[in-house]
């Protein structure tokens, strides 16, 4: 590309070049023409084409000539036409059958809805190596106890695979969700301008087949189910649901990366993604290593949130039969939103698989702030020894504020050694029974267990899961 030309991350930057060829400009002239063909055939099963000419198509259909429709397109300013024509030149028996009856949309949406279809495939495998990694962080990390905080405050004690399970458990609800998308996913089928098929139905005129059955056989090649329903294009709110699908899951993504761009603070540094010898974190300052694969998620998940808006529009300002103000942006926020989500993921399996993990810096949070969470367990123990609640509650935030002055004037917390103390709780406990209620490490109820039964779901799952078996692409 010259050095005036536009050089767009989605063309090499970001995803991977298995995704990026799905959207490339190759493969959608080699669907359309593959498209073409399946008409064809389709026609000739009817009886409405040679055998000759179908033959002389297929033998072309594989033998692109884009210089040739790029040029015509500069002359007409039509895509479709322009490949039409450059194909039609190449076959001088075939060529002047080709896409009749169809308006552009039975080939173009068609060839969309492949497309899509072979892209949600993808993401959904991106996605299962995603959670195949993080079941295996999850299972290494099950027991290991550290703070739990809301609203940014420390609270009680969790564990790092409990956490880890959290994510876990929405990107296993959105792996579901993509396979019930897949098998949503219809394409216009063959209806001509205005959805009526009237085209087709004067073509086949005295003829056995109907307009219907030609579409059943053209569909049947490609196995992709078609709506009962189309105006000239497929209804746009598919393609709604598909980028809200893709949005749904970069938020869940988005909220990973971000949680860990916390932890991976110096206030915190439980937790970080792999740096490699050789990265280079900023080039002011050489000692800094920045969480830059969970900031790049962050940053393709939004955008990738904002363009379900765009789709939206697309769907609910199409008036009547079709109007082409969805065209242009489609060219954009289809590839582009598949592409910038693929790259969420990979960076994901990436951070995840390399993910580390500070047990010291984990312990030491926990030594700081767990025992405030560990008063609640020794109100419930003071509480079924026969103290009176208010009163203990009491006596327990006036050493929890004792405690927070220590800890703010940088010395460690002496909350248990204050409540072990404590003639009014001693009434009712041993100070030895007072210190061991305070070990935090064991405040975490059922966490460990819950995690390791989510990991074995989600490896479960992973092995159940049966690969798509729809047209190749």
């Amino acid at each position: 590309m010259s050095d005036a030309g536009l050089d767009s991350p989605f063309a090499a930057r970001y995803g991977s070049p298995a995704m990026r060829a799905l959207w490339s400009d190759a493969h959608k002239r080699a669907l359309w023409r593959r498209l073409w063909v399946a008409l064809a055939e389709a026609q000739s099963r009817a009886g409405i084409i040679s055998a000759a000419q179908l033959e002389d198509v297929r033998a072309h259909a594989d033998t692109p000539n884009t210089a040739r429709a790029l040029e015509i397109e500069h002359e007409i300013g039509h895509d479709v036409m322009a490949e039409l024509r450059a194909f039609a030149e190449q076959c001088p028996v075939g060529g002047g059958i080709l896409h009749t009856g169809a308006t552009s949309a039975d080939i173009t949406d068609n060839a969309d809805v492949l497309r899509q279809r072979a892209a949600v495939q993808l993401v959904r495998e991106r996605l299962g190596d995603l959670l195949a990694a993080f079941a295996g962080q999850i299972e290494a990390h099950a027991h290991l106890v550290g703070m739990a905080y809301t609203h940014l405050q420390p609270a009680e004690p969790t564990t790092l695979g409990y956490r880890l399970a959290v994510y876990a458990q929405d990107l296993l609800g959105h792996w579901r969700a993509l396979e019930r998308l897949l098998s949503e996913l219809r394409g216009k089928g063959l209806k001509g301008a205005v959805g009526t098929a009237a085209a087709y139905q004067e073509l086949l005129a005295g003829t056995p087949v109907s307009a219907a059955a030609l579409e059943a056989d053209f569909l049947r090649a490609l196995e992709l189910p078609a709506f009962a329903i189309a105006t000239q294009t497929y209804p746009r709110g598919q393609d709604y649901t598909v980028l809200a699908a893709l949005a749904g899951l970069a938020a869940a993504l988005h909220k990973f990366a971000f949680d860990l761009r916390v932890l991976q603070s110096q206030g915190m540094a439980e937790l970080a993604e792999p740096f490699g010898e050789k990265q280079v974190g900023s080039s002011a300052m050489p000692f800094k290593r920045n969480p830059v694969n969970a900031e790049k998620i962050c940053s393709l998940a939004r955008f990738v949130a904002g363009l379900p808006a765009v789709a939206w529009g697309n769907a609910a300002e199409s008036l009547l039969e079709r109007t082409l103000d969805d065209s242009a942006n489609r060219r954009a926020t289809l590839p582009e939103g598949f592409i910038a989500l693929e790259e969420c993921l990979l960076a994901a399996t990436r951070v995840v698989r390399g993910l580390v993990v500070d047990p010291a810096a984990i312990g030491a949070n926990l030594e700081r702030f767990g025992p405030f969470a560990a008063t609640e367990r020794v109100l419930m123990a003071l509480v079924r020894a026969g103290a009176d609640r208010q009163r203990c509650h009491e006596r327990l935030r006036d050493a929890s504020l004792k405690a927070w002055a220590a800890l703010k004037a940088g010395r460690a917390n002496p909350l248990a050694d204050l409540l072990a103390a404590d003639p009014e709780l001693l009434r009712f406990l041993q100070p030895a029974r007072l210190r061991e209620l305070m070990d935090a490490r064991a405040y975490v109820g059922s966490a460990p267990q819950r995690a390791l039964a989510l990991a074995a779901e989600v490896r479960t799952a992973l092995a159940e899961a049966t690969t798509w078996t729809g047209g190749a692409v």
